[in-house]
């Protein structure tokens, strides 16, 4: 039993070591970001796809339509005359398409992205915008200047999902976080279809036919993404340009979400559930580990759980709050990812703005 307790606590204290690489990683990167000097104005073309009535819609499209980037064009494109969310958009005083694409397979947002690349030719850059992003007034300056470099070939953030309800939004809140961290990370980066930007010279035919085709007909990011890597061009992460996403999510709208959300990334990167079964499941196994050891052999096996508290100091510096809840939702929320990944794996279906779409 002693040997087979040494090995434990062996195996044990190798994880805890690299959570706490994982931990300092972050820090290292930040330094080692390229910064590109100087200004870059090419002429914009900004895509904001809309289907239906967001949180907080009108504000989200009038900030997306009052940047300080002036040689910029806004365009919304929706399903139909009778779409609701026309009412924001004309209010926002946003020019509108309707959407025309006829790709039998494709999402309703890819739809009006093709819609809107192939009327509107004569951009030097495109940028994708979700309808439920509110963006302050540098957002698209920050976000276009990365792709000054012609190494880079898309230019991204990821959102702060603003808790505008109960717990569950409080959770998606907390749950975002990963995104964030993933972004921090070269490896891990990709394009967030939210708010991405990318230069027309990688609109080529070869991209476009990507884009429309049906192995990843239901997701924009992945394609454009993986043109990106294919033409060996860097992706450029802005910290600069976070926006945010108001909720107000319900336990039901968050679980569809959040598996929604990690279904699309094992579709279009599969070494995420490889990764994330082995991470969020160590998270868990230290976890408990430290208490059961520090229970049951020594209390100086708490020490295991400094990983935890840097969670817990990250998060709460993030939230800006104080709210007791957040502490509690960070210890819980590695069981969430996983459990999410687990039943996200085995989604062969999603449901996107009440439309249903097939995997592959």
């Amino acid at each position: 039993m002693g040997i087979i307790l040494d090995i434990y606590i062996g195996f044990i204290a190798l994880v805890f070591l690299g959570m706490l690489l994982i931990d300092i990683a972050p820090a290292i990167r930040k330094k080692q970001e390229r910064k590109i000097p100087g200004n870059y104005n090419p002429n914009v073309l900004v895509m904001v796809p809309c289907r239906g009535n967001d949180l907080t819609l009108e504000d989200n499209l009038k900030s997306i339509a009052s940047q300080d980037y002036k040689k910029c064009s806004v365009i919304a494109i929706v399903d139909s005359k009778g779409d609701s969310s026309l009412k924001a958009i004309e209010k926002a005083g946003i020019k509108w398409i309707i959407s025309s694409y006829k790709g039998e397979k494709a999402s309703g947002k890819v739809k009006a992205i093709m819609t809107a690349l192939k009327k509107f030719t004569d951009y030097d850059v495109y940028v994708i915008a979700d309808s439920d992003i509110l963006v302050k007034r540098d957002w698209l300056r920050n976000l276009v200047l990365p792709l000054k470099d012609k190494r880079t070939g898309i230019s991204t953030t990821f959102p702060d999902f603003v808790p505008m309800g109960g717990f569950w939004s409080k959770v998606k809140f907390v749950w975002g976080f990963v995104g964030q961290g993933m972004m921090e990370s070269k490896a891990m980066r990709f394009g967030w279809g939210g708010s991405l930007a990318f230069r027309k010279d990688l609109l080529t035919n070869d991209t476009l036919q990507l884009l429309g085709s049906s192995e990843y007909s239901v997701s924009d990011d992945i394609p454009i993404t993986k043109a990106a890597k294919d033409m060996g061009l860097g992706i450029a992460y802005v910290k600069s340009a976070q926006p945010a996403v108001n909720s107000d999510d319900d336990f039901p709208r968050f679980f569809e979400w959040a598996n929604r959300q990690s279904a699309l990334s094992i579709m279009g990167y599969r070494r995420n559930l490889y990764f994330g079964i082995a991470f969020y499941g160590a998270e868990i196994l230290l976890f408990f580990s430290a208490i059961i050891l520090a229970y049951f052999v020594y209390p100086v096996f708490l020490v295991l759980l400094a990983h935890f508290l840097r969670s817990e100091m990250v998060t709460y510096r993030r939230a800006g709050n104080g709210d007791p809840q957040i502490a509690f939702i960070v210890i819980i929320m590695p069981i969430i990812y996983l459990l999410n990944l687990i039943l996200a794996s085995r989604t062969s279906q999603i449901t996107w703005r009440g439309r249903k779409y097939a995997l592959k």
